[in-house]
């Protein structure tokens, strides 16, 4: 498992790099997925390492998301003020991103459909 975390904060690190580098408006931590998609399409499989490592650090998932509620609880005043607004991008942008998933889908489907 210490080999599979490793290498996925490697991974990391190195999207990091590539995104201060080149002031890309992608953080670093998605250039590395980026990087180890490539990297299991290129080995035609994800290594057991990896794998190994994300299934435990998926049994914990929920441990991420407790700084998200101490930040409603701090900022409580704030969501408040800001709330009605903050509900309309979260909407909106689900709303868009639904769109754009479906269209990718059926853009893909579609070109499955002719190729074979």
């Amino acid at each position: 498992m210490l080999e599979g975390l490793t290498i996925l904060i490697v991974l990391q690190f190195i999207g990091e790099i590539i995104a201060g580098v080149t002031r890309a408006p992608i953080p670093g931590p998605v250039i590395g997925l980026g990087l180890l998609a490539g990297y299991a399409l290129w080995r035609g499989a994800i290594p057991q390492q990896i794998e190994i490592a994300g299934d435990a650090i998926l049994k914990h998932l929920s441990l991420l998301f407790v700084p998200a509620g101490v930040g409603l609880i701090a900022f409580g005043d704030r969501l408040l003020n800001e709330g009605t607004r903050l509900l309309v991008v979260l909407i909106a942008s689900t709303a868009v991103t639904m769109a754009v998933t479906a269209l990718a889908f059926r853009f893909l489907t579609r070109r499955m459909k002719e190729d074979a």
